[in-house]
């Protein structure tokens, strides 16, 4: 299928970083085994790791996976819009002002769990259902260019982003 590393043009200089840390190999596998060792890393999680925040300021682990779940509908959502081949200037969106509002401290982290399980699994089935033209497809997301396939690399290399940062600042 077309799940090759998108190239430069295909997505925002920012994002670089997360296309990058997609490992090599058929994507939708790839996916779909890295889903596997985040959802087991957030099945382990105890209830004081899940209210834990590393620093003054920073965000707790609850709303670092809420965060995720919220980017993750964010990157899917632009990427349906584009390969139906809608041509509609898609916004930004701020994530900090997304966390107060989600009230994210006042869940559980099973729920969390199970609301990033439903997620991705529906990701994945989205994503293994796009046909080659879809995932080639280009739009406009936040003032730049993005294709589809490249929205699917940002979506699980924003993830990779904070898998390591839940292991190294949050454990």
């Amino acid at each position: 299928m077309n799940w090759k590393r998108p190239t430069p043009e295909e997505y925002h200089p920012f994002y670089k970083n997360y296309v990058q840390k997609v490992p090599e190999g058929d994507f939708l596998r790839v996916f779909e085994a890295e889903s596997k060792d985040t959802e087991a890393l957030l099945a382990s999680l105890s209830g004081a790791q899940w209210n834990y925040s590393y620093a003054p300021g920073k965000w707790t682990l609850k709303e670092l996976i809420v965060h995720m779940l919220d980017s993750e509908r964010v990157f899917c959502y632009r990427a349906l819009r584009i390969a139906r081949g809608d041509t509609t200037r898609l916004p930004g969106f701020e994530q900090d002002d997304y966390i107060p509002t989600s009230e994210a401290n006042d869940r559980s982290g099973d729920r969390i769990l199970e609301e990033w399980k439903a997620l991705r699994a529906s990701t994945l089935v989205f994503l293994s259902n796009l046909t080659p033209a879809m995932i080639e497809r280009q739009g406009t997301a936040s003032g730049a260019t993005v294709s589809v396939r490249a929205l699917g690399y940002m979506t699980l290399g924003h993830e990779l982003h904070h898998r390591a940062i839940i292991k190294d600042r949050y454990l």
